[in-house]
């Protein structure tokens, strides 16, 4: 599970260098892989989603299992393959974010990277501090967590 923030790098080539910490997560969870793969995408365009394949591959089945002529369905894949490409993650521990959404997304130069439980976020931390302070959690969206027991 990774959790927490972790700043962050993307060098001139759109390379990502993963934190240590999520790396040696990464080198843990698939010690038994010669070569670890990653869909990298985004929901929104802000930020940028890094999913190991195979818990990419989990999410995909439960958005096949959606039918095909669902419009949130096709709304949601436009903007997931639009801004997505498969990397692979060098011996340096570094993957390559897609340019349309380094561009898109700002994230260049430095970044912050959060572990988001099952996958990793990558954001331009000037942009998602703005956000935090435009959007604080509200006692409503306390109220919401507390029906889950958070």
């Amino acid at each position: 599970m990774y959790r927490g923030n972790h700043p962050a790098r993307v060098d001139e080539k759109g390379r990502l260098k993963l934190p240590a910490e999520f790396k040696r997560q990464i080198d843990e969870l698939y010690a038994d892989q010669k070569d670890v793969w990653f869909y990298i995408t985004s929901r929104d365009g802000k930020v940028a989603e890094i999913h190991a394949l195979p818990e990419w591959e989990k999410f995909e089945a439960k958005l096949a299992a959606i039918p095909s002529f669902n419009p949130a369905k096709k709304k949601l894949l436009d903007r997931l393959n639009y801004y997505g490409q498969m990397a692979k993650m060098d011996e340096q521990g570094r993957v390559l974010v897609p340019q349309i959404l380094r561009e898109q997304a700002k994230v260049m130069g430095d970044v912050v990277v959060f572990g988001m439980q099952n996958y990793l976020e990558v954001a331009n931390h000037e942009s998602f501090r703005q956000n935090m302070e435009a959007n604080p959690l509200t006692e409503q969206d306390e109220q919401s967590l507390a029906a889950y027991g958070l």
